[in-house]
């Protein structure tokens, strides 16, 4: 008996070099119009990105989305929320937060002041967590910590410290697996169906917009938290990046990524030591 096989469908002949096209003349037009720079993320995700917004405009193509970002200021910030990378949670990889606490967090003591920056702080809840750990350590009231990002309208979001009610449990438990010192619901208060953190929490945080791709360094740091971000960045945008974060850290300062995300192949991984491989913790020692 014949077995029949199944052929996935084909774009017709220009179709995907047509995509590329104007996938390339969209990221051009972003950054000539409104100044932000996409150029050089991994293709594959920000291609599903995009066409997550061209189905919901319902533009049909990439070209008609264009057309619509540029001349609907509104279209742009929809579509800014999608190319940004806002996928988080309080105490993400436990285990990563631990090893702050073991082992970050004794070199921060070693210092009359601190300073920390958590570049793409998306909606805040790393920058929250980040808090909880120094304000249980004693460490708070002598660290300023620069949170930022690309995305101006999450960082508002941030600013206000309200998150779901349904994800405490979740929080809670990674929290406590983090080594947490108290209860957790000492934190927040159950308030117009959401959650809303203690304010002493952000007294020391500025909160400010920066672009990873196109700004400088703005200050020198002792440790910089970068988790889940340069994942999105081609190899290219991920060099330069760790020479900005290399050229913002002290002498000693630790720099932070998540577990996918690596030192190596970037130029600078001989300027640093690893005193946790594991969690992706390095020391800048040259």
């Amino acid at each position: 008996m014949a077995v029949q096989v199944e052929h996935q469908p084909t774009l017709p002949e220009g179709r995907l070099e047509t995509e590329q096209l104007e996938l390339q003349l969209l990221l051009e037009g972003i950054y000539r119009q409104y100044g932000f720079d996409f150029r050089e993320y991994a293709p594959s995700s920000l291609k599903r990105r995009v066409w997550r917004r061209v189905q919901a405009e319902g533009t049909g193509t990439i070209a008609g989305l264009l057309d619509r970002v540029l001349h609907d200021a509104a279209v742009m910030e929809r579509l800014l929320l999608d190319l940004s990378i806002n996928v988080t949670s309080m105490f993400r990889d436990p285990s990563f937060y631990a090893a702050l606490r073991g082992q970050v967090v004794p070199l921060l003591r070693t210092y009359p002041f601190t300073r920390i920056w958590v570049a793409g702080c998306s909606t805040g809840e790393e920058v929250y967590s980040l808090a909880i750990v120094l304000h249980e350590e004693g460490l708070y009231k002598r660290t300023r910590i620069y949170a930022t990002d690309i995305n101006e309208a999450v960082l508002e979001s941030a600013r206000k410290g309200v998150f779901p009610l349904d994800k405490m449990k979740e929080y809670t438990e990674n929290y406590i697996r983090a080594g947490g010192q108290r209860s957790f619901s000492e934190y927040y208060l159950a308030k117009y169906e959401g959650a809303l953190f203690e304010r002493a929490l952000t007294e020391n945080v500025v909160w400010a917009p920066h672009n990873l791709v196109q700004d400088r360094s703005f200050n020198t740091f002792n440790v910089i938290l970068c988790r889940n971000v340069m994942i999105y960045f081609d190899r290219a945008l991920q060099t330069r990046v760790h020479q900005l974060f290399y050229d913002s850290l002290e002498r000693l300062g630790v720099l932070a990524l998540g577990h996918k995300e690596s030192i190596r192949f970037t130029g600078v991984e001989d300027r640093y030591e690893e005193p946790n491989a594991a969690e992706k913790l390095y020391r800048k020692v040259k």
